[in-house]
């Protein structure tokens, strides 16, 4: 022992082993260590079921991740509004969350069940003292964390070290992916055509893309004429093109598309309206045609107040002046909405000479300044 009797002389610490440098480790803290006896006798058969119990969350934690990285590789994540890819893309996210959430969830439950059933308690009192701890807590301490990594069965058990390993090593690797791959992905690899900088107005072989009204039949075509939007109204349509008659799936999935409903409105003779600098010519004999998507959170703006000529979005009280670009002038949208230029062909139906030139809908980190 040292002169003052409480630290044993180098030599004595040198033959002491891992248990008996922890106990001296907490003799000299003032920790009165109750209890810390294995919960199984080491080598048993209760030991090596609560080993099989932990380590089948770590691999289901492994399981979980590797999941979450293949769909972030492989599963389909371009936007698209339209074709039987569309309900595969809405899993997406979703997929991504079930896979993340089985991995965490899975590493959590795995951690808690380790310190349940494998764990000793280690029931431990200690006094209060001020001050630093001297030089031999250092050796203790170390002691003492080997004794607590050996009491925890890792070094016991390959079964419990391979699991434990694996499962940091994948859920460090979800990280990774999150991380780097939204760096690796481009939105934007089709330039101006990019699925978000488009929508089904679109043609992309010129073909003329008409204003079809919804009928209540997904496969029936009505197209739409000036004289058939009667003065302070408003009508909704959607794109059509002669490629898609007699295709059932394309017509009812153009119905469906997110980003293509457009309401077009007529106003009364005479009504003043202020124009939107360089979508001068975008109207036809008092024919204005708005995205239908509200630009604060996406939902539909279905509502048209004749009095005042707004356009209400019903979910958060948006309202857009028709007759002003459908400017908002209430509620927390920030953009106009998206005007659709019009034409009227030679049989008299009308068409959209191009798709928009802004994108719709809410905003984008990236969005054209236009918007």
């Amino acid at each position: 022992m040292s002169e003052d009797g409480s630290t044993p002389p180098e030599r004595e610490l040198d033959r002491m082993d891992v248990h008996e440098l922890g106990r001296l480790g907490a003799r000299l803290d003032d920790v009165e260590i109750v209890d810390d006896a294995p919960r199984h006798e080491p080598g048993s058969r209760e030991e090596r079921r609560a080993y099989r119990r932990v380590a089948a969350w770590f691999v289901l934690t492994a399981l979980g991740a590797v999941g979450f990285v293949l769909v972030f590789v492989l599963w389909p994540w371009q936007y698209t509004s339209e074709g039987p890819e569309q309900t595969l893309r809405a899993w997406f996210t979703p997929m991504l969350g079930i896979t993340f959430a089985i991995s965490v969830l899975s590493l959590a439950v795995g951690i808690v069940t380790w310190s349940k059933i494998i764990t000793p308690e280690d029931v431990a009192v200690q006094q209060r003292h001020d001050g630093p701890s001297p030089p031999v807590a250092q050796r203790t301490l170390a002691a003492r964390v080997v004794e607590l990594v050996d009491q925890t069965g890792l070094g016991r058990s390959k079964l419990l070290r391979r699991t434990v390993l694996a499962a940091c090593t994948a859920v460090a690797g979800v990280l990774t992916v999150t991380v780097l791959g939204t760096l690796v992905r481009d939105p934007w690899s089709e330039g101006p055509y990019s699925p978000l900088l488009t929508t089904g107005w679109r043609s992309p072989d010129g073909e003329r893309t008409y204003l079809r009204v919804d009928t209540g039949d997904p496969h029936s075509v009505t197209l739409l004429r000036p004289e058939d939007v009667a003065a302070g109204g408003m009508l909704t349509v959607f794109p059509f093109r002669e490629s898609m008659r007699g295709d059932p799936e394309a017509l009812a999935e153009m119905l469906r598309a997110a980003d293509v409903p457009v309401v077009i409105v007529r106003f009364f003779p005479g009504t003043p309206v202020v124009e939107r600098v360089g979508q001068e010519d975008f109207h036809l004999d008092g024919l204005y045609a708005y995205s239908k998507i509200c630009t604060h959170m996406g939902c539909p703006a279905s509502l048209f107040e004749q009095t005042t000529l707004r356009i209400l979005c019903p979910c958060h009280q948006t309202e857009f002046q028709a007759n002003e670009y459908a400017r908002p002038v209430f509620g927390p949208g920030a953009r106009p909405l998206p005007q659709l230029p019009l034409r009227v062909d030679e049989r008299g139906y009308l068409y959209a000479p191009h798709d928009f030139i802004e994108p719709i809908g809410p905003g984008f980190w990236s969005r054209d300044p236009r918007g």
